[in-house]
């Protein structure tokens, strides 16, 4: 269902002023998008595509583009808000960056966000999946998932104090990454304030077996992947070598975290609330 672009989050302060991403030694950056806006906005049409027709996973809620489900703050964030009807339907939002990015030979890629999650607690979020990841852009162009490469740069799945960084690729089952579970890596995560979730891809190696892929939780190193861990080089391409789209948004429900209760609350306790998203390049 949709809900009418009606009734503004004006009574709901923003919860933080407008952050920009920090200058790293070496680094470029590439594409940065800071959500400045008047609250209820969209996000810049020029950077993104709000999605509506998105069914996958199982998922219960329908993505709209209603500013009741993904909005600009006024603050210089944009938060992803899952709603429920007096129906019992869930609404959510979900965004997806309109060009893409290729790590480029002999460089070092990240591809960063600034992400604050909502403040229910966790027995309170049963069936809540905030993400923030990159799916290649063959998927675009008529590639199956998991052939055209995704890695994830942050999922919380129920409302539990750990981060996922995982990699999905090569065929639907088994395969390289483990289908159709992929290669998961995980973090302890604050319950509280903002925090930077990275992946960083370096290709200063000529030889594929020795670039890698790191995660990062607030400039910290918490897992590394390399092209010999997956062993198989078309398959290192599909995710370290070829164009890159990135994707913000909150599910509700599905196979992974498995569906709400009615302990489940929604609004803005559940939501995600991002300051900006950035792609840096050496």
């Amino acid at each position: 269902m949709r809900f009418q672009q009606s009734l503004l989050a004006v009574s709901v302060p923003a919860l933080a002023a407008a952050i920009t991403p920090p200058n790293i030694p070496g680094m470029n950056i590439v594409f940065f998008d800071g959500f400045e806006g008047p609250p209820g906005a969209s996000p810049n049409g020029g950077n993104w595509n709000i999605m509506d027709a998105i069914n996958t996973n199982n998922e219960i809620q329908t993505y709209t583009t209603s500013n009741q489900n993904v909005q600009i703050s006024g603050g210089g964030t944009i938060q992803f808000v899952p709603r429920k009807s007096p129906a019992g339907l869930w609404t959510s939002g979900r965004i997806e960056t309109k060009g893409s990015w290729t790590p480029e030979p002999g460089k070092v890629t990240s591809i960063q966000g600034n992400i604050l999650l909502g403040a229910n607690p966790t027995d309170r979020k049963r069936g809540m999946w905030p993400a923030f990841w990159a799916l290649g852009d063959a998927m675009r162009h008529g590639t199956e998932w998991p052939t055209c490469g995704e890695i994830d740069i942050m999922e919380q799945i129920n409302g539990i104090l750990t981060g996922y960084g995982t990699v999905h690729c090569g065929s639907p089952l088994g395969g390289p990454c483990n289908e159709p579970i992929g290669r998961p890596h995980t973090t302890p995560m604050a319950a509280e304030g903002f925090h930077t979730w990275a992946v960083t891809i370096d290709r200063t190696n000529e030889d594929w077996r020795a670039q890698s892929m790191t995660w990062q939780l607030d400039g910290n190193t918490y897992a590394t992947m390399t092209g010999a861990d997956i062993g198989d080089a078309p398959v290192w391409s599909s995710l370290a070598h070829s164009p890159l789209y990135i994707i913000l948004n909150v599910a509700v429900g599905g196979n992974w975290p498995g569906n709400p209760d009615d302990s489940t609350l929604d609004g803005y306790g559940s939501m995600m609330e991002v300051a900006w998203v950035a792609v840096y390049s050496s």
